[in-house]
């Protein structure tokens, strides 16, 4: 199998908008300038799951989970990269 290479992976991931993305999954609610959400990797009561646009970045801060746009979808749907 051929390799992707790191530019294809990069323009994807920079056309990728993340809110968009996650928010396809299940709802964000706006908080300031970020969104947040109950995190879908553990169970909780209070919403520490937050997405931030400007860094096209996740962060749950009960879990730690966190990562970009590709990550988000291994760890959502559990699949390797490829």
């Amino acid at each position: 199998m051929p390799r992707i290479s790191e530019e294809t992976i990069r323009r994807v991931a920079d056309a990728t908008d993340i809110v968009d993305l996650v928010g396809s999954y299940f709802p964000l609610k706006r908080a300031g300038s970020g969104w947040r959400a109950l995190c879908p990797f553990h169970n909780e009561k209070t919403p520490s799951f937050n997405v931030t646009p400007s860094r096209q970045t996740f962060h749950c801060f009960g879990c730690g989970a966190g990562g970009g746009v590709f990550r988000f979808v291994m760890d959502y749907e559990h699949i390797p990269f490829t």
